[in-house]
């Protein structure tokens, strides 16, 4: 039934005539498999882009629902009942941390490439759709652990960063808080310490780099620690 990849095979939780397969052709079949016959087929068609590869598919556990995601960001939910309860979602779903690379350290942990922590360890991440654009803030709550954030705290921080391949994109990289933005100011109070400590500590290191041949002067000139 497909055209392309397929690395979604699914089995129904307790009747074990149903199987579910979804692809990258944008297909989902849901099987019955003592008869070998499709009984139902969805296609994942996107206006004005063609279709969304289904990048992966769960059922619920009573068996009344499956859920799938795309490359799109979108959340496809099947079954039966209300529609209501998904409503309040946005159409495109991404963290912002979604495809950030990672890199391994001396002892092989994976770290986040960017901010040089375990992923596990980050903070929660932002929501934010196809193109990177942070989804207000009353999304933003979604995300477990902002739950009961200030709305302060729930602006992200855009800046751009360069990636791998040399490109400059427009990316997520912190939060600030909206006074803090209208006016200018620092991102926040932390951000800006820690600017001007790493500022001073490169100008202490330029500094040391150029008297070191000499050494210093009766005791003179020895850099602080940071």
């Amino acid at each position: 039934g497909h055209a392309d990849e397929v690395f979604v095979l699914e089995t129904h939780p307790f009747d074990c005539r149903i199987m579910l397969s979804a692809g990258h052709d944008g297909n989902i079949f849901i099987w019955d498999i003592t008869k070998g016959t499709k009984t139902k087929h969805y296609f994942n068609m996107i206006e004005g882009q063609g279709h969304g590869a289904v990048f992966d598919c769960k059922f619920s556990p009573d068996g009344q629902h499956f859920a799938c995601t795309d490359s799109h960001g979108h959340l496809l939910i099947f079954g039966f009942g209300c529609s209501r309860p998904y409503e309040k979602i946005p159409d495109q779903m991404f963290f912002h941390t979604d495809y950030r690379p990672l890199i391994r350290d001396s002892n092989n942990y994976v770290l986040d490439e960017q901010t040089q922590q375990a992923p596990h360890l980050m903070p929660p991440p932002f929501l934010v759709d196809v193109d990177g654009n942070p989804h207000p803030t009353k999304y933003q709550r979604l995300v477990p652990g902002r739950e009961n954030c200030a709305d302060e705290h729930l602006i992200p921080q855009l800046g751009y960063v360069a990636t791998s391949d040399g490109e400059v994109v427009e990316q997520v990289i912190g939060q600030q808080t909206v006074d803090q933005d209208e006016a200018g100011l620092e991102p926040s109070i932390l951000d800006g310490m820690i600017r001007q400590l790493q500022l001073e500590q490169d100008q202490r290191t330029g500094a040391d780099q150029e008297s070191a041949p000499s050494g210093p002067q009766n005791g003179e000139g020895t850099p602080r620690r940071g």
